[in-house]
């Protein structure tokens, strides 16, 4: 279970980080930065903009779908040990309140039912990992999703507008006259996105 939100905790940040990794272009206004000089001694200045990654995820409909399965998967797994826990304690408990009855009538019916009990758990371990790495992966599938869609639309939308650069404000020092375009990604990605019923 701690590896899950191990994995969980680590993807969401993966995710948050990369987001906004790659230069796209994005904005509503022209910033005026420093001019860049090139090879030919001439000057270009840049259209810059920057999105709020924390919002951006708060916002977008996707990745509150991709949260909310994180959230049932976890769940999922809760429950499921809480389960294999209670079948394997009642047994257990079965086999004590026998063994102390001298209910077991032969040495060999008590060790089948030992043996029994060790299968339970082995077989309630296999179980729960299996589980595990299948919610993993769906979480990995899902974050990996959800990356490729944000990074798409950005780079649409900077080319779209004529941006050369769209920051991620967490990852900047300071940001003066530079547009937040961070309502405009996450509409046009909410106008584009088709929830596929994933529930389970």
């Amino acid at each position: 279970m701690n590896k899950f939100k191990r994995v969980a905790k680590a993807a969401t940040l993966v995710l948050i980080s990369v987001l906004f990794a790659q230069c796209a272009g994005q904005g509503a206004k022209e910033a005026e930065a420093p001019a860049a000089t090139a090879s030919n001694g001439t000057s270009t200045t840049l259209k810059i903009a920057y999105v709020d990654g924390d919002s951006l995820m708060n916002g977008y409909n996707f990745a509150k779908d991709v949260n909310e399965a994180m959230l049932r998967g976890q769940s999922k797994l809760e429950s499921a040990q809480r389960q294999k826990a209670n079948e394997i304690q009642r047994f257990a408990g079965e086999i004590e309140r026998k063994y102390k009855s001298n209910g077991y009538l032969t040495e060999a019916s008590f060790n089948a039912d030992q043996q029994k009990l060790q299968k339970m758990q082995g077989d309630a371990q296999n179980y729960m990992a299996n589980l595990q790495r299948s919610v993993e992966n769906e979480l990995l599938m899902n974050t990996q999703q959800l990356n490729d869609s944000v990074d798409k639309y950005i780079a649409e939308y900077a080319k779209a507008k004529g941006y050369s650069m769209i920051l991620r404000k967490a990852a900047t020092w300071y940001v003066g006259d530079v547009d937040d375009v961070t309502a405009d990604i996450i509409k046009g990605l909410n106008e584009r996105y088709v929830k596929v019923d994933t529930k389970k």
